[in-house]
């Protein structure tokens, strides 16, 4: 059983070198946005899946580690994935769609809220080329008001 790459799955490859990022974002209305950076490695598996790995500083200090894998599955004509860090305990799947200019993917997810204990929220990560040497990468949750609320937006500059 040997599959062979589709357009989709070449979409992914633009993903893979080696990147930094800044990411400015807050999990909590009201308060000002915090900043940190790092760095991203983003490998191909069989030109079928990117894994990328990150590390870089948390906000309010100490380090992270995350690990996300991004994916095409033709049976669900869907981009499919998954997403750890250091952090949490949580794993995010990932489902989601490329917008018709080819720059845009979404990928939606359930998580933890970040306003009630105990409860899950749905959230939106969309991933935006600017260049091939930009990308940006922007989280939303929804809101009780039916609406999305973004919350943390990162810059990956490729290095060169």
């Amino acid at each position: 059983m040997m599959t062979e790459p589709r357009e989709e799955h070449h979409w992914l490859q633009q993903l893979v070198g080696e990147w930094t990022y800044e990411i400015e974002g807050t999990c909590e209305p009201g308060k000002p946005p915090e900043k940190s950076q790092g760095s991203e490695s983003v490998r191909s598996l069989g030109g079928l899946w990117v894994l990328c790995e990150g590390r870089g500083d948390m906000p309010g200090g100490g380090v992270a580690s995350t690990l996300m894998t991004l994916g095409y599955d033709p049976g669900k004509e869907r981009y499919v994935g998954t997403w750890i860090g250091s952090m949490m305990d949580h794993l995010w799947i990932y489902d989601g769609t490329l917008d018709t200019a080819r720059k845009a993917l979404t990928l939606n997810s359930e998580g933890p809220s970040f306003s009630a204990e105990g409860k899950l929220a749905q959230y939106r990560d969309v991933i935006e080329f600017k260049s091939d040497d930009h990308r940006v990468l922007t989280s939303h949750v929804l809101g009780e008001d039916g609406t999305w609320h973004g919350f943390m937006t990162a810059h990956y500059r490729r290095k060169k």
